[in-house]
């Protein structure tokens, strides 16, 4: 196959995403042309179906200028050629004629040779004064939907919501987190990384096949985000204890809290993403006690020495590495995200020892799914009280410290070195 394969299989991604709600990664990866990709032209695909979900608002915007009116119904195909050439044309540099002729091409392909006319004169048109229109759009606002950009700005401010925008669209480094923490140097050395100020070894985007690397086929490391490293490092977990990690796929905070040397539970209620904790765990060569059950309802045969709760959530602190959440995720759906929230965290204390420490954790940006829920805990007399949390020991900015003792990491921390994923974090003790 070849690379205008690539482009189609962009166009089917695409038209997962935007018209069947697919996610992004589960569309490409279930393609059924995938597998006859070469590999350099499957990361060709992936990059554009990406690039097209992440810019998308600019993109629209900007064929919303050269275009009576956007192409529905079953010429919805051909709005996504468009939006594939735009990507093409002004976020990965693609020679104009290229850009163009593959998508006047791939139109014929498709069945829509009609449109091969409009398609040939919108993408030179963009080719030509694309990038002056594209710098009169404000690009940060399209960044998110509306509601989730007036959000956001109430809680953190406009500055601080267009920082978070801005390191939203760039395409983001690999994070791993190391079995053997004390050998970080020896890996950024053998894998040409950075250790990062948490422990976390990044490289950069564009690394390629993580199979590929030093050291993914004797487990010595896995794929993590620095941010989504943290909960488990707050959690301080020591050799010999009883730790449960709740819903715990795809395993990640498992494997560190095993790394430790604790005697892990990894409770997770969907079988399927407990078997990627279980395969992780193989690699790796570390053990826990995977557990396929409910988390709101689960009942540990022993009380806990911690536990690490990394609750279901908006996941909007992480369009940087899914942009597709961005377009999915609906403000109707927060009360029922609220609610399982409140519940899982309701079920955990009653795990816990006396003294018995809990980290709960959300990769969201929305202060209602973080200390929101630690204040309503709090208020209602659970027998927990916070564990502060210094944001300087983990090498985050001062503002990382929430005034209840939390943490609150955003995208934009970080930023010249590639930035992070959007968490709140707070450790709580058992009275």
């Amino acid at each position: 196959m070849s690379t205008s394969d690539a482009r189609r299989l962009g166009v089917d991604v695409l038209q997962a995403v935007l018209q069947s709600r697919q996610p992004l990664d589960e569309a490409f990866t279930s393609h059924p042309e995938l597998s006859k990709l070469s590999s350099r032209d499957r990361a060709f695909a992936r990059l554009l179906a990406t690039t097209a979900v992440r810019r998308l608002g600019e993109i629209d915007g900007l064929l919303a200028a050269f275009m009576d009116k956007p192409l529905g119904g079953k010429r919805e195909s051909v709005q996504n050629v468009l939006r594939l050439g735009v990507a093409q044309l002004l976020f990965l540099e693609t020679p104009p004629h290229a850009a163009v002729a593959t998508s006047v091409t791939l139109i014929k392909k498709l069945g829509l040779g009609g449109f091969t006319g409009l398609a040939n004169a919108v993408l030179r048109r963009v080719a030509r004064e694309g990038k002056a229109k594209l710098a009169a759009l404000d690009a940060d606002r399209l960044s998110f939907p509306p509601w989730l950009w007036e959000r956001l700005v109430q809680s953190y401010g406009e500055p601080t919501t267009r920082a978070v925008a801005q390191a939203q669209r760039a395409d983001p480094p690999l994070d791993l987190s190391l079995r053997e923490i004390h050998q970080g140097q020896e890996w950024a050395r053998k894998l040409n990384g950075r250790l990062l100020p948490s422990g976390s070894l990044r490289l950069p985007s564009g690394t390629g096949d993580v199979r590929q690397l030093p050291g993914f086929s004797e487990g010595a490391w896995w794929v993590q985000d620095s941010a989504a490293a943290l909960p488990a490092q707050l959690l301080r977990p020591q050799a010999g204890e009883v730790i449960a990690d709740l819903c715990a796929a795809p395993g990640g905070k498992t494997l560190q809290l095993a790394a430790a040397g604790a005697e892990v539970i990894a409770v997770e209620l969907q079988p399927a993403r407990l078997a990627l904790v279980q395969e992780n765990l193989v690699r790796t060569k570390l053990s826990a006690l995977c557990v396929a059950a409910d988390a709101r309802s689960w009942k540990s045969p022993q009380q806990l020495d911690a536990l690490l709760l990394d609750a279901p959530c908006s996941a909007t602190g992480t369009l940087r590495r899914h942009p597709d959440v961005a377009l999915h995720r609906r403000p109707d759906e927060l009360d029922g995200l609220v609610k399982l929230q409140d519940r899982l965290l309701e079920n955990a204390i009653e795990l816990l020892r006396p003294g018995g420490r809990l980290v709960y954790s959300v990769c969201s940006l929305l202060p209602e799914e973080g200390s929101a829920r630690i204040r309503k805990l709090l208020d209602g007399g659970a027998p927990l009280e916070v564990d502060p949390a210094d944001p300087e020991e983990y090498g985050l900015p001062p503002e990382a410290a929430e005034a209840d003792g939390g943490l609150r990491t955003l995208p934009s921390f970080w930023n010249e070195v590639g930035g992070m994923d959007g968490f709140y974090i707070c450790r709580l003790r058992r009275l």
